[in-house]
């Protein structure tokens, strides 16, 4: 089964299924002389796992990471960094029913089609638990990133029909927030909501937004390697994600060029002063998104993901057996009622991780100094 690694420079390649004795990821590319330890990784981890509050899964797993490789003296050596994570509180008898037929929205009848079984317990690599290994590996992508002193801003914008109000946006509420929403008073009606939703037995998605300042201009390729492409890519990958666009996005369908177009302007008087093309230039506005031509255009990259409302729910729906005959089902187990606020850190990890690779690639691309 192809189709586990990601990254050029910074590679990583996860292993490990959900109900698996464990899962991780090994990474390769990660320069030497990197102060690390575990704590830098667990605490992107518990943003990420089970059991959090009443909007989670129960499943309870504590999730700490064991560092196996890459590191001595508290720093990396420039080697494979293996990363792993046990699993503790799988419950495979959950699953025994569904491997007898296929569960809408999930990936039963695609994998049995492809490779002629499936791992019913948790849906094995197609499983949401999968991501605990990104998350793992973003975070050092996160630490090496902020030397460069790129910062990202991830939260849920949208839950359901409740969109945050820009006007109350408070970043220290994301982490505060149950729904790691930046709104507190959205958040609130988002939960009455989700309350009702659970009573029904059904689920509810949402849309994650993402901003990353302090990357410098030039970052991404102008063909097939376009920033805003490989950012599609990585955030596409993660199972849950059904859409993604840039700055303002689908809504350029409905503005005309002068309005869509940022006009860009000297941010400084340069008279009698040599103009840097990086630090004299600023935009009036950011319509694309912080990407113009496939590369970085040094202002704050945006985007916006939407997530599909969890497939697992003890709601009836109708589906087939392995024998052909349709049926009625009601799913049993441990179900997120909402994925977005534990997808929060995952979309984060992924946008770190590509922003990481192309970075340590566009270091060989000019030898101006």
């Amino acid at each position: 089964m192809a189709g586990s690694t990601f990254g050029k420079k910074f590679k990583v390649m996860t292993w490990g299924e959900s109900h698996g004795q464990a899962l991780g990821v090994v990474i390769d590319g990660c320069p030497a002389g990197l102060m690390l330890n575990e704590d830098d990784i667990q605490k992107y981890l518990d943003l990420r796992k089970p059991g959090q509050n009443k909007y989670a899964t129960q499943r309870n797993e504590d999730d700490k990471v064991e560092i196996l490789s890459g590191i001595f003296q508290g720093k990396t050596t420039g080697t494979p960094i293996s990363l792993i994570i046990y699993n503790k509180s799988q419950r495979s008898s959950d699953y025994s029913e569904i491997a007898s037929y296929y569960r809408p929205g999930h990936a039963d009848y695609t994998f049995d089609i492809k490779y002629g079984f499936r791992d019913y317990r948790g849906g094995g690599r197609s499983s949401g638990r999968e991501t605990t290994a990104r998350v793992a590996a973003g975070a050092i992508a996160l630490k090496l990133l902020g030397l460069f002193g790129v910062e990202f801003t991830t939260y849920a914008k949208q839950i359901g029909p409740f969109e945050i109000n820009m006007d109350n946006f408070d970043k220290s509420n994301i982490s505060e927030d149950l729904l790691r929403m930046p709104d507190k008073e959205t958040s609130l009606k988002a939960q009455e909501y989700l309350d009702k939703v659970r009573a029904e037995k059904d689920s509810v998605g949402g849309i994650i937004e993402c901003r990353i300042d302090g990357v410098y201009p030039g970052l991404g390729d102008p063909v097939f390697d376009k920033l805003d492409a490989r950012l599609a890519y990585a955030i596409m990958s993660i199972g849950a994600v059904k859409g993604i666009e840039f700055g303002e996005g689908f809504n350029v369908a409905n503005l005309k060029g002068s309005e869509n177009n940022d006009e860009f302007y000297i941010n400084k008087d340069v008279s009698n002063k040599s103009f840097d093309l990086i630090k004299d230039v600023s935009k009036k506005t950011n319509h694309s998104g912080g990407v113009l031509g496939g590369m970085s255009d040094g202002s704050t990259i945006v985007f916006r993901c939407a997530i599909k409302p969890t497939p697992s729910i003890a709601k009836e729906q109708r589906t087939i057996n392995k024998n052909g005959e349709d049926i009625t089902v009601s799913i049993k187990g441990r179900h997120d009622p909402i994925i977005v606020p534990r997808a929060v850190v995952v979309v984060e990890a992924m946008a770190a991780l590509t922003i990481l690779d192309a970075m340590l690639e566009n270091m060989g691309t000019t030898v101006q100094m």
